[in-house]
């Protein structure tokens, strides 16, 4: 999973459409091999990324749970958090390799 891809459902407040076109544009990125289009490929690169976001908000409208709504703010300290975790772990296997 790319990690510039992030959750969107079941966020207090609601996910915006913005939201919704970002997390679109990164998947067509990924999937594409290309985070700038040449000028030939563009309009195929932006009908993609307008059908993405456009299924993504309706499956998004569509869900349901019973969870409680999420924070941005919380969920901006996991990802830091898992983050960190990462780069620990890179510095251990780089100096455990010397």
């Amino acid at each position: 999973m790319c990690r510039n891809i992030r959750c969107l459902h079941n966020f207090e407040p609601a996910t915006t459409d913005e939201e919704v076109r970002e997390a679109a544009r990164q998947f067509v990125r990924k999937v594409s091999g290309s985070t700038h289009p040449s000028r030939a490929n563009t309009p195929a690169f932006e009908a993609a990324i307008d059908e993405i976001a456009l299924a993504t908000r309706r499956m998004l409208d569509q869900l349901v749970t019973a969870a409680p709504p999420k924070s941005r703010e919380v969920e901006a300290i996991k990802g830091r958090q898992r983050h960190e975790q990462r780069m620990e772990r890179e510095v251990r296997i780089r100096t455990a390799a010397v």
